[in-house]
């Protein structure tokens, strides 16, 4: 602390460092919000017909690791086979990774015909 020229203490508070530490500190944010909102890792397979879906229908996601996904939520094939009873009447998505096994991409989709599903898609990126 200083002293102004009357014998009352002055005090200084330097905000650069307070400056550049938030700086920094919004810049890391910047960067790690974008990554925060990533959904489940899937190689889409790539197809030259495929067409724009709403996002709102109910979506099954099949790994290269063959685990099934409801919804961002794990699931077995008998809590799928649950959970879908109640979007009968609308559109199913089945995101599968294109390393899948083609026997798991049938099961779920005979999965959907079995429940009464007529509106099946499969996921694609386009070419």
């Amino acid at each position: 602390m200083k002293s102004s020229g009357r014998g009352m203490p002055f005090a200084e508070i330097n905000v650069t460092p307070m400056v550049d530490v938030m700086l920094v500190l919004l810049i890391i944010f910047m960067v790690a919000a974008p990554l925060l909102d990533q959904g489940i890792d899937v190689a889409l397979p790539r197809a030259s017909t495929g067409r724009q879906l709403s996002g709102s229908d109910p979506s099954i996601t099949l790994t290269k690791d063959h685990v099934l996904y409801f919804e961002d939520e794990v699931v077995t094939l008998k809590t799928l086979r649950q959970k879908l009873g109640a979007y009968q009447r609308r559109p199913v998505l089945i995101r599968a990774d294109r390393s899948a096994y083609v026997s798991r991409l049938v099961e779920l989709w005979d999965l959907c015909r079995e429940l009464g599903f007529k509106d099946i898609h499969i996921a694609t990126m386009s070419e």
